[in-house]
């Protein structure tokens, strides 16, 4: 979504409408209404927005992409819900955090977020990209606890990125920064037994 707040309405989410305090929307990485520096007349203006997706009746759920402050993110407190670690950004605007297992309406979603900015050479470390943007160890060992503890079954694998043999089949031959992250997401895809399994970086 990338902070646009018309990703929420028309085309991009045709039947917004019609959701309720039942439904979910699941923004796979780069939600990016989190960036603003603190202080700021953009982050007013976020914080308006923010405002302004609170009033929605259903819940709006995001991994984290590459494109986020994660600094602003890294210093929400960590709360539990529906069985994972999340940082709630608003009452119904939850980040599910990197290597999580939730219980979402009976299915289990696993989330693995991060991604590498390969336009990092146009942006500045702390202000525009943040070094975090890719996992570290603990995460990828917490991920695969998790797995382990629900027997490395989900019904559902949220990411940014994909794997890597999905991302050759998609004819891309992915950056070389970023293989750490997608050699262990394509682990997932013959270690993990999932249904489908959703990620928005190289859509």
């Amino acid at each position: 979504t990338h902070g646009d707040m018309n990703r929420f309405y028309g085309a991009f989410l045709p039947n917004e409408k019609s959701l309720t305090e039942k439904d979910f929307v699941i923004v796979c990485g780069d939600f990016g209404f989190v960036w603003e520096l603190e202080g700021t007349r953009e982050y007013i203006r976020e914080k308006m927005i923010l405002d302004e997706l609170e009033k929605k009746p259903y819940t709006i759920l995001f991994c984290d992409g590459n494109h986020e402050n994660f600094a602003r993110l890294n210093s929400l407190p960590i709360k539990k819900w529906n069985g994972g670690k999340v940082h709630r950004i608003r009452k119904n605007i939850l980040h599910l955090m990197r290597g999580q297992v939730y219980m979402i309406d009976g299915k289990k979603f696993f989330s693995m977020g991060g991604a590498y900015s390969i336009d990092r050479h146009m942006r500045r470390e702390n202000i525009s990209f943040w070094k975090e943007e890719m996992p570290c160890a603990a995460e990828y060992n917490e991920a695969l606890k998790n797995l382990e503890a629900n027997g490395f079954e989900v019904d559902y694998i949220i990411s940014h990125t994909a794997p890597s043999d999905i991302i050759i089949a998609m004819g891309k031959s992915g950056d070389v920064h970023e293989w750490e992250l997608t050699s262990f997401l394509g682990r997932l895809s013959y270690e993990v037994s999932f249904k489908k399994w959703f990620f928005g970086h190289r859509s």
